[in-house]
């Protein structure tokens, strides 16, 4: 059975408490006093929290914190490892339950100097086993209140429920330290951990305000899980960097998402979503008058993760009288893409790189394509301060990946506009189907079927043939009502498209296989038409 250790346990008088923290402080911090003021020395990742106030930090359903009581609670928890025996440059896994404490942890992880391996609620046994024996955390923490979903003998369980008094942090410098250790989600094996900087995360964040104009006014709002790059990085840490807030909601519903948008406390919001979720806020925005004023109340709307289709877009645009902002990025490379605040969206594009990030196509055989026609199809390759440290424990799959020269080898497949927009058709693994000589995108052929009147919901992918190589299947979700009509769906692509384009087949199903961010896994869809 795993140790259980609880703040109460080890912390009963708060005296100990008082002169852990004071350590931590004098350990880490590297400020000097000027005129009763405070200098930081070296770059912070945290400003704000460097410097803390009343400001609103965080909002988790009916619960907030300031900056000062969330650094407070950073500094309890940063303690609480330190009484623990864990030392800097160890790992420690927080389960990342929708809680104020989970933020503290991931931040007092920082002033610990460890990492933070964010784990999903939802995890099966064998799933943790794994990520436990890759990471070899020395604790891992859970909110007071929530449940553990396993315990492991080798990793003890950490509880807490922090009450903090307010504070400033030290300054958390940006180098090299390794912050997070995100666990990709295994669809070419078992899941690798992908070890994140506090420079990777602090370039990538500084680069995503400058093109949004995100600033500390800003309340972002979002539902999407503590244990990825879009609701981790983006959400919880890039609010925290510019010094603004996150309005977290536990439990995705539109309504919910409505309310935090008009919420009086905030200045002006943001909204992060990835596309099911906007098709799901749109459906409900068609006979929601509230609910559309929020939206169009929001200074500016995000989509990530995967692409939204020119359909929502048009529904998001008709509905609000305004659009929705794409961007692309990967867990290895935090964003690389993103339509600027200053420019309309451009629905079916990811926009041009982030500042400071550079992008080029590649062929077969990594030789770069110069092409800016929208047609000629290449795998996107980045470069930039944001790449990842490499794939923990794991050399070769980092090779395999992060050319000795820092490209990395993404495995999505694009274009690029003459102005340099980047349109992504998807993974050259799933994504790219070589049928009768010709190289297909299948995200070009699901959004032509997505213009459909009767389809709700699609995915392309190539099934192993004799005589073309591999034939085009497309796997369809009807609206309610509508019949199944292969012919005229086939039709409608060849009309649209050339002619070697149209799907071969069309199966009609009730839904798609979506892991937690939405995404369609489209590796569970092709065995299904091998006959």
């Amino acid at each position: 059975m795993a140790r259980l250790f609880r703040l109460a346990d080890v912390d009963r008088t708060g005296i100990r408490r008082c002169e852990a923290v004071r350590r931590i402080v004098e350990r880490v911090g590297q400020r000097r006093i000027s005129g009763g003021a405070v200098a930081v020395t070296v770059p912070d990742l945290f400003p704000r929290l460097t410097h803390a106030d009343s400001r609103p930090a965080l909002f988790i359903g009916d619960e907030a914190w300031t900056y000062a009581e969330l650094a407070g609670a950073a500094l309890e928890h940063a303690a609480l490892l330190e009484r623990n025996g864990v030392e800097a440059g160890d790992r420690v896994a927080v389960w990342a339950q929708p809680d104020l404490c989970t933020a503290a942890a991931m931040i007092g992880n920082a002033v610990a100097g460890v990492a933070t391996v964010p784990l999903n609620p939802k995890l099966g046994s064998s799933e943790l086993a794994h990520i436990y024996d890759d990471s070899v955390p020395k604790l891992a923490f859970c909110a007071e209140g929530h449940d553990v979903p396993h315990e492991v003998a080798a990793v003890p369980s950490l509880r807490a429920a922090y009450s903090p008094d307010g504070a400033s942090l030290p300054a958390l410098p940006i180098d090299e330290s390794p912050a997070l250790v995100l666990y990709t989600s295994g669809t070419t094996g078992p899941p690798k951990g992908v070890v994140l900087t506090r420079r990777n995360i602090a370039a990538n964040l500084d680069a995503l305000a400058e093109a949004w104009e995100w600033t500390e006014r800003d309340t972002v709002v979002h539902s999407l899980p503590l244990i990825h790059a879009h609701g981790l990085v983006l959400g919880l840490l890039g609010s925290l960097r510019v010094g603004g807030a996150l309005h977290y909601v536990p439990r995705f519903t539109p309504k919910s998402v409505g309310e935090a948008l008009v919420d009086p406390r905030h200045e002006q919001t943001m909204l992060f979503a990835v596309p099911t979720m906007f098709h799901r806020i749109a459906e409900a925005a068609e006979h929601d008058g509230g609910l559309r004023d929020a939206l169009c109340r929001s200074r500016l709307l995000v989509s990530g993760s995967a692409g939204l289709s020119l359909r929502e877009h048009q529904r998001v645009q008709t509905l609000t009288g305004r659009g929705v902002h794409e961007r692309y990025g990967l867990t290895e490379t935090l964003i690389n893409c993103g339509v600027p605040a200053s420019q309309a969206p451009m629905p079916g594009y990811v926009g041009p790189p982030l500042p400071g990030v550079e992008l080029k196509l590649v062929d077969d055989q990594r030789q770069e394509i110069d092409a800016y026609d929208d047609q000629t199809i290449g795998e996107v390759v980045v470069r930039s301060a944001a790449v990842f440290a490499g794939y923990l424990n794991r050399e070769d799959a980092t090779a395999a990946v992060l050319d000795e020269e820092g490209w990395f080898h993404t495995g999505d497949l694009g274009t690029r506009s003459e102005r340099g927009a980047i349109r992504i058709l998807g993974r050259r693994s799933t994504d790219l189907i070589k049928t009768g000589g010709y190289r297909v995108g299948a995200g070009e052929i699901e959004a032509c079927l997505l213009e459909h009147p009767s389809v709700r919901e699609v995915a392309v992918v190539g099934i192993p043939d004799e005589d073309l190589g591999q034939r085009i299947a497309a796997f369809v979700v009807l609206r309610p009502g509508e019949d199944e009509d292969s012919a005229a769906l086939t039709g409608f692509v060849a009309e649209r498209l050339s002619p070697h384009k149209r799907p071969r087949e069309v199966h009609f199903t009730t839904e798609l296989p979506r892991n937690a961010m939405g995404k369609v896994q489209k590796k569970l869809l092709a065995p299904a038409s091998g006959g």
